[in-house]
């Protein structure tokens, strides 16, 4: 379970640019929830994305993740969380180009603080479930952006994480190939992961079976 406090995020504290982006944000996903935070460019979206997924702090607030505070943690700490609960999905992807499709899936479980003999066999099983087995070997390079997508959430999920969030996974796509990425996140989340999708996309964020509305760094609704 997610669990977010009066959250603050203040970016710049102390200068003369300083900016608060986030003002008590609060709000909370139970396990198994598929939900959308949906809000315009600049409402803080990336911004709470980032603390959810570990790569950033904040000022003052509460963050659980599964009862545990995150929060002032090492980071071989943050490392180990968002190696092993949760997994992240990009808009650029966030590819290794020069990369073959299962070198990148193969990247999270080389990171795994328990290593697995049969790596290859879960980097290949993944891409068998995005459709992208076929073309393990094919550099990242070669591929569509859809094929791409498909190929950063087999990464995602390579650890078996609880967590999938995903930064505006579908802006780079046309419509039918933003349909087909949405229909991987649904089968994701109906066995049993917690997924969160960041867009600006009401059509995307509608199915969801949940939406949080942000603007200007406050939850709305």
């Amino acid at each position: 379970m997610i669990n977010l406090t009066n959250i603050v995020k203040i970016y710049n504290k102390g200068k003369s640019n300083e900016c608060e982006a986030l003002h008590g944000v609060n709000f909370a996903v139970d396990d198994g929830e598929m939900v959308a935070i949906i809000g315009k460019s600049g409402a803080g979206k990336s911004t709470l994305l980032h603390i959810l997924a570990c790569i950033d702090s904040y000022e003052n607030g509460e963050y659980l993740l599964d009862g545990q505070k995150i929060k002032d943690l090492s980071e071989r700490e943050y490392a180990a969380i968002r190696n092993e609960k949760i997994g992240i999905v990009m808009q650029d992807f966030a590819l290794v180009e020069d990369f073959s499709v299962v070198e990148n899936v193969l990247l999270p479980l080389s990171f795994a603080k328990k290593k697995n003999k049969n790596r290859k066999t879960i980097a290949l099983k993944c891409l068998q479930e995005v459709g992208m087995a076929e073309i393990a070997d094919k550099p990242v390079n070669k591929l569509s952006g859809g094929q791409k997508q498909r190929v950063a959430i087999a990464r995602a999920v390579a650890n078996n994480p609880n967590y999938i969030l995903a930064d505006e996974p579908t802006g780079a796509l046309d419509s039918k190939t933003a349909d087909d990425i949405m229909s991987l996140f649904k089968k994701l989340n109906a066995k049993g992961k917690t997924v969160i999708i960041i867009t600006h996309d009401k059509s995307i964020a509608q199915q969801c079976g949940r939406q949080i509305e942000i603007f200007d760094g406050k939850i709305v609704d």
